[in-house]
Parts: C-alpha cells; sequence; structure tokens
C-alpha cells in the first residue's frame, strides 16, 4: 500500500554488567523464545530482522533530522511498543520534520491533522452525511483513520478536540453516532506541540499525556550538526526524497516479536517499585498511573530487542523511564517553585528504587 499525506484543515546496569562479567544471561528468556534470533516464529519476525528493520527506519530519518540519534531510537521503541509519541519543543527544531519522516519511512496509510483552534472533534474522527439519493446517513472517515496519524501542534486546538483522539488511542477504535469503527493496524499517534508558555496553546488534559507513551524534546542541533544540516538541506529537500524502507505489515510482525521477549518476574516487579515509587514523592501531585506502567513495560520490551536481546534487563527500564514516565506527572507549586522538574524526579526515583539482582543459569 503507497503511502499518502492527506491534511485536515478546517478549516524516553546492573544486570548487561552481570552478564558481561559471567558471560551468562541475568535474567534468561523463556524457553518458548529459544532460537528466535536465527529462525523467528510464525508470523513473527527474528530479532536480526527487527534489528535490521529498524537500523534502515532510523537512517531514513537520520537523513532529515541530522545528529539526534537518541530521540530516533526513542521513536522506534515507541513504535515498536505499540504506542504513540508526543515531541514537544520550541517551534523550528524539526518535530513536524521527525513526525513525517518517521511516517513517510515505513509504506503504510498516513494522514496528517495541522490543529487549529476552530478544528472540530467531526474533522478528525469524521462525520455522518446524509445521501439524498439513498435516504440514509453515511459514513465519511476522518484522518485518522490511517497507520499512522501525523498531529501538528496538537495543544493548539481546544480540549474539545484534543479530547477526539481519546478513544482511538486507547482502544484504537471509533464511535460516531452510536456506531464503532476499528482502526487498522498497526495504527500510532505522532504529535507534535509547542511549549504551553507560548502564546495561543492549549495544555493537554492529564488523560490526553497519560495516553502518550513517551515523550521527547528534540532540542537545539550542535554547531557541526546545523552546519551539515545547511549543506544537506540547501539545496533540496530530503524529506521529499524520502522513500519508504519498510511496510505496515513487517511493521505488525516486529511488534508481535517484542511483545514476545522475556521479562523476568523480579524485573516485572521492579517496573511496578519504578511507577509506585512515583505516587510517593513529595514533589508531585499526580504519579505515573497504571497505564504508565504497562507501557513501561513494553517500551522495556522494545529497548531490548532493538539492542538484539531476548529479555529485559533492568538497565532498558532505566533506559525508557524518562521519556515514558516524566510527561505523565503533575508536579506540585513548591517543586515548581523550587525548579524541579519531572525529569529530575523521574532520575531521583530510578536511584532511590533499588535494582534487583539477576540469578544466572548454565
Amino acid at each position: 500500500m503507497t503511502s499518502r499525506i492527506q491534511s485536515a484543515t478546517p478549516a524516553e546496569q546492573q544486570g548487561e554488567q552481570t552478564a558481561g562479567q559471567t558471560g551468562q544471561l541475568p535474567y534468561p528468556a523463556a524457553e518458548a523464545n529459544a532460537g528466535a534470533r536465527q529462525n523467528g516464529q510464525a508470523g513473527h519476525a527474528s530479532l536480526d530482522e527487527l534489528h535490521e528493520t529498524a537500523r534502515r527506519i532510523a537512517a531514513n530519518v537520520e537523513r532529515v533530522l541530522v545528529g539526534k540519534p537518541d530521540v530516533i531510537r526513542v521513536a522506534l521503541v515507541t513504535l515498536l511498543a505499540e504506542g504513540h509519541l508526543l515531541v514537544e519543543d520550541v517551534p523550528g527544531v524539526g518535530k513536524t520534520s521527525l513526525a513525517k519522516a518517521l511516517a513517510r519511512s515505513i509504506d503504510c496509510t498516513v494522514s496528517r491533522i495541522q490543529f487549529t483552534p476552530d478544528l472540530l472533534p467531526s474533522d478528525v474522527t469524521g462525520v455522518s452525511i446524509y445521501n439524498r439519493q439513498t435516504g440514509e446517513f453515511e459514513f465519511r472517515p476522518g484522518p485518522v483513520f490511517a497507520n499512522i496519524v501525523v498531529g501538528d501542534e496538537i495543544n493548539r486546538a481546544s480540549p474539545k478536540t484534543q479530547s477526539a483522539l481519546l478513544e482511538c488511542m486507547e482502544e484504537h477504535q471509533v464511535t460516531v453516532d452510536t456506531s464503532t469503527y476499528e482502526l487498522d493496524e498497526p495504527f500510532m499517534v505522532i504529535a507534535t506541540q509547542n511549549p504551553i508558555e507560548m502564546e495561543g496553546t492549549y495544555a493537554l488534559p492529564e488523560a490526553q499525556r497519560d495516553r502518550f507513551t513517551a515523550r521527547v524534546s528534540i532540542g537545539y542541533p550542535d554547531q557541526q550538526a546545523e552546519l551539515a544540516m545547511v549543506d544537506e538541506h540547501a539545496g533540496h529537500d530530503p524529506l521529499a526524497e524520502l522513500q519508504p524502507v519498510s511496510d505496515g505489515e513487517t511493521v505488525h510482525r516486529l511488534i508481535q516479536t517484542v511483545r514476545n521477549v522475556h521479562m523476568a518476574p523480579e524485573v516485572r516487579r521492579y517496573a511496578v517499585d519504578i511507577a509506585a515509587a512515583t505516587r510517593q514523592v513529595p514533589e508531585i501531585r499526580l504519579g505515573a498511573s497504571p497505564r504508565a506502567t504497562l507501557q513501561l513495560v513494553r517500551s522495556a520490551r522494545a529497548q531490548a530487542a532493538l539492542s538484539g536481546r531476548e529479555y529485559v534487563v533492568p538497565d532498558d527500564l532505566h533506559a525508557v523511564a524518562v521519556p515514558v514516565l516524566a510527561h505523565r506527572l503533575v508536579l506540585t507549586t513548591e517543586a515548581h517553585a523550587a525548579r524541579r522538574s519531572a525529569t529530575d524526579v523521574v532520575r531521583a526515583v530510578l536511584h532511590r528504587v533499588p535494582v534487583p539482582q539477576g540469578q544466572t543459569h548454565r
């Protein structure tokens, strides 16, 4: 299926160290996953195929977003974790370019929604229109009916319009006029937003932020990367020349592989402990939800798979904890006054919660 862009305008230690020192797996994969690296499973891709596909997608996106490999990796983790990505930063640093480059790297249906103050919920989900010839109402699908939905400047629309994404992001379905329509798999929303201090923006509600698996901030490039961008982008637009390097069916198989990545009980308990600890920090008014715990586990599995492992170690949780948890936390007024950020709080939690010790098996 050929990628197509539509516009709708109304108008982010110990286990790996143990493995390296002993030559054994600190959190061994289940027997059902044995041999998956070489042979794969029915309907699943092997880890080698996953790694190669992710490498091609990352190289493709890096042609557009120069010098930001960490941001691109978080985007890939979110994709393989069946999640949604929120890209937040000041204008002009490549938020939309990241979203569109990732979408164009996969040969699947793609739609783009430009969020504006006058955008209506029906402009996102679709609307039922009366057909005078048949005398019946017909449903016209909105741009949300695509494998990858790029939402540009999502916080420029009203909360009423933002809420149109709640059902589809969580349940992968849309309900219009008492009728429910299933969305195709894979399904991913990549939304960009400007900082809430900027003029003409609405803060995303807590329920909306909680549905985004991860949030990344691109930041300004260093001088070398910016110089490379000027040299490469001055004469042509690399985004316009981008060609798909994978397809929706392959991505769906990679997701199935990530689902089977083994997570030992000790590591699962560690993930729960991290989420629970955020609810007990004095600086936090609203901690991580159970949904956040599930997304943390899924993202850690994707991080492990991208690292070429069939099992999750605590370092995988550490790698994804900040992008997965920080945007969900609501700080107290005192924390804001002390200039504490949600990222600082998550890192403090990671230092405080004891890391499980792996058991080696021969």
